[in-house]
C-alpha cells in the first residue's frame, strides 16, 4: 500500500553559481528569502534496485475526504460535473467542524476541460482529508488555452479570488496542474502574491502556500531539439513549426515558441522566470512550502523530458527501470536544492538571435535563439529548490499515452497512470501536516 512506504530521493547537491557580466539585467530580484519543506528527511534508504542512487525518505499516508463547495452560507458536498467542469448534483450537508482549510486547486492543460480530473479528483477525495477544497479550474476550457498564458493565468486568478471569498476559514493553498496548466498556474501565483510584513514568507490569494506541483509541464517552452517530441527532432519541422504555431494556438503557440513580442523584448516565459515589471513570478513560486516536478522520461510526444523537469541536456541520465515500491511507473525522485545565480538576463546576443529567429527560421537561428534563452531560464528557475520526480511508462500497454497517462485523464484507457496519482496524493498529505522550510536562494 502507498502509504507505507517510502517516498525516495537521490539528493544531488548543486554548486552556487556566480556570473560576471557587462550586460544590463532587465530586472532585478530583491533579495529575500523563502523555503520549501520538500527537502530530504535527515534518515536515507538505499532500496536494492536503487543501489547506486542517495534518497532520502519522508513519511507518507493515504487520507479519505469529500470535496466541499458553497452555497449561501451552509457548507454542502457535491460532485463535479464531469460533461462541462460546473459544479452539480448536491450529496449532502457536512457539519461545520468538517470546513475545510485548505484549497487545492486542479488546473487542466491545453483543450480540455475540467472532466480531464475525474480519476485523479476522486483518488484525491479518498486518500486526502475533509480539510481540502478540492477546485477543479473551468476558466480556461478548450480553445480559451489558446488566448496566451498571460491571458489564461489571470483568469485562473480571478476564478481563484471568487472561490476564496465563497469559502470560510481557508488557510492553505495547493495548485497541481497538468501540462500546459502549469503556465498558467506559474502566471496565476504571480497575481495573486502578496508579501507578508509578518513574516519571509508571501502569501498567495491571502492563504498559506504549501504545494505547487506539475505534471508534464513545458517550463522552458518547446522550442528546441526534442522539446516537441512528435516532431521527431526532425530539423526541418521544428524549424518550421515556430512560425505556423501561432496559426493554430494563437499567442499561446508563439509564447511556447519563444517567439512573442517585439525583438529586443525578452519572451513571456524569460520574464516568468524572474521577478520583473510583469510579475513577483520568482518570488511567488518562493512562497510555496513545497515545489515538485512530475516529468515523463519518454513516450510523452507533447512535452519533453528536459523542459517539463527543468534540466539541461547533459542532466539527464538513464532512468531506472524498476519503480518505487508502492507507485508503479514513479522510478526516481531527486531533490534539487536552490543555486544562488543573478537573475535571468536578455543580452543583446539574445535580441538578435530572437530578430534572427522570428524573420529568418533556421536551424542555426532558432537553436542559438533557444540556447540562450533556454539556459537563462534555468538560471531563473534554480534560484528555487524542487522535487524532481521522473515517471516511465516504458512497461505500461500503451506507453504512448504517457502525456495523459501521468494524470490520468480517462480511467479505462490512461490507468496506467494510477501509481503517479497515489504518490502524488502522498505528497499532498506530506507537506499539509509538515511545518519545515529550507532556504531558496533569492
Amino acid at each position: 500500500m502507498a502509504s507505507s512506504s517510502p517516498l525516495f530521493y537521490r539528493y544531488s547537491p548543486q554548486f552556487p553559481d556566480h556570473r560576471n557580466t557587462n550586460c544590463t539585467n532587465y530586472n532585478n530580484l530583491t533579495s529575500s528569502s523563502s523555503s520549501n519543506s520538500c527537502s530530504p528527511s535527515s534518515y536515507s534508504s538505499y532500496p536494492s534496485n536503487f543501489c547506486n542512487r542517495r534518497r532520502r525518505n519522508c513519511n507518507s499516508a493515504a487520507f479519505s475526504g469529500s470535496k466541499i463547495i458553497w452555497k449561501h452560507k451552509n457548507i454542502r458536498a457535491q460532485a463535479m460535473s464531469t460533461s462541462n467542469g460546473n459544479l452539480s448534483s448536491q450529496r449532502g450537508i457536512v457539519d461545520f467542524e468538517d470546513e475545510p482549510d485548505h484549497l487545492l486547486v486542479l488546473v487542466h492543460g491545453i483543450l480540455a476541460s475540467p472532466s480531464d480530473w475525474t480519476y485523479f479528483e476522486s483518488e484525491l477525495k479518498r486518500r486526502l482529508g475533509k480539510k481540502f477544497l478540492i477546485y477543479a479550474s473551468s476558466c480556461n476550457m478548450y480553445t480559451k488555452t489558446f488566448t496566451g498564458i498571460d491571458g489564461a493565468g489571470k483568469r485562473l486568478a480571478d476564478e481563484v479570488v471568487q472561490v476564496v471569498k465563497k469559502a470560510e476559514n481557508l488557510k492553505k493553498i495547493s495548485f497541481l496542474a497538468h501540462s500546459l496548466g502549469g503556465l498558467f498556474a506559474r502566471n496565476a501565483v504571480s497575481v495573486l502574491y502578496s508579501s507578508n510584513v509578518s513574516s519571509n514568507k508571501g502569501l498567495i490569494a491571502g492563504l498559506e502556500a504549501i504545494n505547487f506541483i506539475t505534471l508534464a509541464t513545458p517550463h522552458l517552452g518547446v522550442r528546441g531539439n526534442r522539446q516537441l517530441p512528435f516532431l521527431l527532432g526532425v530539423s526541418f519541422l521544428e524549424k518550421i513549426a515556430a512560425p505556423i504555431a501561432p496559426v493554430f494556438t494563437g499567442r499561446t503557440g508563439s509564447q511556447l515558441f519563444l517567439t512573442d513580442g517585439k525583438p529586443n523584448k525578452p519572451p513571456l516565459l524569460l520574464r516568468m522566470a524572474s521577478d520583473c515589471e510583469d510579475g513577483k513570478f520568482i518570488s511567488a513560486l518562493g512562497a510555496f512550502k513545497c515545489r515538485v516536478l512530475y516529468a515523463n522520461v519518454s513516450y510523452d510526444h507533447m512535452v519533453g523530458w528536459r523542459t517539463s523537469s527543468i534540466r539541461r541536456e547533459n542532466e539527464l541520465f538513464k532512468p531506472p527501470r524498476r519503480s518505487l515500491d508502492g507507485y508503479k511507473h514513479v522510478v526516481d525522485v531527486e531533490y534539487y536544492p536552490p543555486v544562488l545565480s543573478e537573475s535571468p538576463r536578455f543580452p543583446p546576443e539574445a535580441a538578435k538571435a530572437k530578430e534572427a529567429a522570428q524573420n529568418e527560421p533556421s536551424v542555426q537561428n532558432t537553436v542559438q535563439y533557444h540556447e540562450i534563452i533556454e539556459e537563462e531560464m534555468i538560471h531563473g528557475l534554480q534560484r528555487l529548490g524542487w522535487k524532481k520526480v521522473d515517471v516511465s511508462f516504458h512497461s505500461a500497454f500503451w506507453p504512448f499515452f504517457a502525456h495523459n497517462n501521468i494524470h490520468v485523464k480517462n480511467e479505462w484507457f490512461h490507468n496506467a497512470g494510477a501509481g503517479v496519482v497515489a504518490h502524488v496524493a502522498d505528497t499532498i498529505k506530506q507537506q499539509d501536516s509538515s511545518s519545515t522550510y529550507i532556504s531558496a536562494s533569492l
